[in-house]
């Protein structure tokens, strides 16, 4: 096991929709700290070199010693994660990475895509202000019923008119209600919320990449914003949305 590695167990790991699924890990740390709301581990379930690379997953939740953690299915990584079942054994590294600001009050906006609902689950929990919860998604839905014990209501969209409002979750959102908007999802979405937001509130946003080191030290998951590279990993990944998306 690499240095900063450090074994969980498995206690659920089960598709809660189609390619999504929800993992729980108990852990052995020693220390009592397992991360911040918008923070992320490093997970492998392998040896060798095939896959190479560990995937970052967002918190979605802590309680009790356990870590929840909800992923798609899109490469070998992830498929190699969905096939290991509760008592298997993995290698999780953090927790890594910047955190949302929770110290707030006010109404709060979270706007989610897709599987971006992930680490604004663990917002939603950890906030105390009055917030509600605007949630995008192609076709299925799923964890309306966590973010709604969390939130004072709940938007849903869908693009193919499942589920809620018909269309995109960028259509039904209105900052004027709000003091402050965080978001996590498609490129997108994020960048329309950002130019929606401008000038009226600040939005903090969760950006996603491909990392190898999860520490900062290979810089291979850096961006590019209006204060000069920066590494998703470290300075991330929570950053606030007009550094990003700077140029429109």
């Amino acid at each position: 096991m690499d240095k900063g590695y450090k074994k969980g167990t498995i206690t659920s790991n089960i598709e809660i929709a189609s390619n999504i699924y929800e993992l729980k890990v108990a852990s052995s740390f020693n220390s009592p700290f397992y991360g911040e709301a918008g923070q992320f581990y490093m997970l492998r379930a392998w040896n060798g070199l095939d896959p190479f690379l560990a995937r970052p997953l967002s918190i979605s939740n802590i309680m009790d010693g356990e870590i929840t953690f909800l992923y798609q299915l899109r490469g070998r990584g992830t498929e190699r994660i969905s096939k290991l079942k509760s008592g298997d054994s993995l290698e999780l590294m953090g927790p890594l990475g910047s955190s949302f600001n929770t110290n707030l009050r006010g109404n709060v906006a979270l706007i989610s895509g897709g599987i971006g609902i992930a680490p604004l689950v663990f917002l939603a929990k950890s906030l105390k202000a009055n917030i509600d919860f605007y949630c995008g998604f192609k076709d299925e839905v799923y964890y309306i019923d966590k973010i709604r014990k969390y939130s004072r209501a709940v938007y849903i969209s869908t693009e193919s008119g499942s589920v809620g409002y018909r269309g995109l979750i960028t259509e039904i959102f209105n900052p004027a209600l709000y003091d402050i908007a965080f978001s996590c999802g498609p490129v997108g979405m994020m960048k329309r919320i950002v130019k929606m937001c401008k000038g009226k509130i600040p939005v903090y946003i969760s950006m996603e990449n491909r990392m190898a080191c999860g520490i900062g030290a290979c810089l291979g998951c850096s961006i590019k914003t209006s204060k000069g590279m920066k590494r998703v990993c470290k300075e991330g990944a929570v950053f606030l949305g007009e550094e990003v998306f700077y140029c429109d």
